[in-house]
């Protein structure tokens, strides 16, 4: 959730998203801020650095190159290979600026090179962006040579844009939160379907080594009760409540453990000094309590902090992993690519929309919860 990606559009000084390797912006003379929610820690010359090292249970990490391209992905050729998608880029943060670069040099041979940026969108006036020129919502819109859009915004201003595309008959990749409410994802996605387009919301914490090394020790225990605990700088305005901002920790657990309820939830706060705890219980559907800490204060460090307790062993570090063979961004883009290619099959479709949707519905509640106090 980052800068023009969550909210500040303007630049920054912290140092760039280790995984994306991206020169300094163009506009602003230093690099791209950092993708507030997105794993991965910033280290001198760019090297991902684990955040832990791996627990007992874990298993024995090995450094793997992914076969074929992301791997799953898609399935087969496109009805219609000759077929471009001209797409527009809405909002130059880090994010926006790694679209714009990933479609420029898509990985060989994969969907993704079926996709030609043609502009971007930006609050700002700006000079080109890596060659792209600066376009408005109303020409992005109206043209018939783009066919998809990138919303890399704040995440209160999700919504407003991927309506806009999909009224318009425009596919649409957003990053997450989708919106700041179940009821407002349900409708946009019901307008996706009514026009015929691709809506999909990016979640690239789930595509990070580490995640997938987490997910394979996980994997065949039963789980007995757990914590994630995250911590990081305060928000800044435009992020919404902790339980959307944060909400790629709560896809985590219910990728590990499956679908979740919510049986309490609060908020401590002190604005005074930047600080905020929110605290959700959740539980598993065989009844495993689950607790889901952000607690976020200025200047507080970004971790994660895990303590899973299984039947056979305790898992309380999330397993290190090498890095990617392929950049994180442009695993997300092959996969939005497939799918507006035809590429990736209706059950994928349906259970990634029902993945979304419960999350979003779980944090609804959570906010709920914690503001009627």
């Amino acid at each position: 959730m980052a800068h023009e990606r969550r909210g500040q559009e303007t630049g920054g000084t912290e140092p760039p998203y280790v995984r994306s390797g991206l020169p300094p912006a163009a506009d602003s003379g230093t690099a791209p801020p950092q993708t507030e929610g997105h794993v991965g820690t910033p280290v001198p010359g760019g090297v991902h650095a684990p955040s832990t090292s791996v627990a007992p249970c874990a298993p024995e990490v090995t450094a793997r190159v992914p076969s074929g391209l992301v791997f799953g992905f898609w399935n087969g050729l496109c009805s219609d290979c000759s077929r471009m998608f001209g797409a527009v880029v809405v909002g130059i943060g880090t994010a926006g600026w790694v679209r714009i670069r990933d479609m420029l040099t898509p990985h060989p041979g994969s969907p993704a090179e079926k996709l030609a940026v043609r502009g971007f969108i930006s609050r700002r006036n700006l000079d080109n962006q890596q060659g792209v020129s600066q376009i408005s919502v109303e020409e992005a819109v109206s043209r018939d040579d783009i066919h998809a859009a990138f919303i890399c915004t704040e995440n209160e201003s999700h919504e407003d844009y991927v309506r806009t595309f999909l009224q318009a008959g425009k596919h649409v990749s957003v990053e997450y939160p989708m919106t700041m409410s179940h009821k407002a994802a349900v409708e946009l996605w019901d307008l996706a379907q009514k026009k015929g387009v691709v809506l999909h919301e990016e979640h690239i914490e789930l595509l990070t080594e580490d995640f997938k090394e987490l997910k394979r020790a996980v994997e065949g225990k039963v789980l007995q009760e757990g914590t994630l605990h995250f911590t990081g700088g305060a928000l800044k305005p435009g992020f919404g409540f902790p339980a959307f901002s944060g909400i790629a920790r709560l896809t985590w657990l219910v990728e590990l453990f499956g679908k979740l309820s919510v049986s309490a939830a609060t908020l401590e706060e002190d604005s005074a000094k930047g600080y905020s705890k929110m605290t959700a219980k959740l539980l598993t559907s065989d009844n495993r309590p689950l607790t889901w800490v952000e607690e976020r204060q200025t200047g507080l460090p970004r971790a994660k902090n895990i303590n899973f307790v299984f039947d056979s062993c305790t898992l309380s570090e999330i397993p290190a992993a090498p890095r990617g063979a392929v950049g994180l961004f442009m695993q997300d883009l092959i996969h939005f690519s497939a799918k507006i290619s035809d590429q990736v099959s209706p059950s994928q479709l349906q259970g990634e929309k029902e993945r979304v949707l419960h999350c979003l519905e779980l944090a609804d509640r959570i906010q709920q919860l914690c503001q009627s106090l």
